[in-house]
């Protein structure tokens, strides 16, 4: 029934026009190659190009500025590759107007008649600010305070629980309410959010951000902060300063 209603409609539908109603939205189709097929505004702005044409045929390495595009194009091409889906990673984008954001970012394989990955389709969904004015936000102030507050040496999930008067079920509901991530994500997030901000604003060491934001370790610190950004602690570094 569903694809003999497919069938009729027309043009085939694509989402596109959907998705550029959204502007807090990334939405993108590429092909077996990681080249953009079919884009919403949003990216276009975002990419500052023209408009949709000029994305169109190219993949993000030919878009956005090495090393950018370059990670994103190797993030399509692990989709792709291995027909494997990304779900709902936590990323930190950099774009070329200067703009740094926080996302969740999914893509899926795109599969033909013979279960063929000839593509993938994603969408990128900006973070959304948590209403410090809301009883579910105060239910968990004093846990978000206290790892705030401790970033060096940052708490563990059941210790936020306990701070919380929560059990850790308890806690990973209110905080994917207020702000739309698991604990574990909301902690990562800040302890990125602290290392980024060091490495745009001061000349300290990898090493000495690294001890700042928590990490012992600097390659557990490059490692972590890589999977969030797609990038180093130096690329990131290197790629915000060219914006500015």
């Amino acid at each position: 029934m569903i694809q003999e209603f497919l069938t009729q409609v027309v043009p085939p539908i694509s989402g596109e026009e959907l998705f550029d109603h959204l502007p807090d939205i990334v939405y993108f189709l590429k092909d077996a190659q990681g080249k953009y097929l079919i884009v919403n505004k949003t990216l276009v702005v975002r990419c500052c190009v023209k408009d949709k044409q000029a994305l169109l045929g190219r993949t993000p390495a030919e878009v956005l500025k090495a090393p950018l595009g370059q990670q994103f194009a190797e993030q399509d091409q692990l989709v792709l590759n291995t027909g494997v889906p990304l779900l709902s990673q936590l990323e930190l984008h950099v774009y070329p107007s200067g703009t740094v954001g926080w996302c969740l970012t999914t893509k899926l394989p795109l599969r033909d008649a013979k279960n063929r990955v000839i593509g993938l389709m994603g969408v990128s969904q900006d973070l959304r600010l948590p209403n410090r004015d809301s009883s579910e936000y105060r239910q968990v102030a004093s846990a978000i305070k206290y790892a705030e507050m401790n970033l060096a040496t940052p708490p563990g999930i059941r210790t936020l629980a306990d701070i919380a008067r929560m059990s850790v079920y308890q806690l990973d509901r209110r905080m994917q309410y207020v702000f739309g991530l698991t604990t574990g994500q909301w902690l990562l997030k800040i302890r990125v959010d602290a290392a980024q901000r060091l490495l745009q604003k001061s000349d300290q060491s990898i090493a000495t951000i690294a001890h700042e934001s928590g990490y012992s370790d600097q390659s557990a610190f490059s490692r972590h902060f890589r999977k969030a950004t797609g990038l180093t602690p130096r690329e990131f570094r290197s790629a915000r300063r060219a914006c500015q």
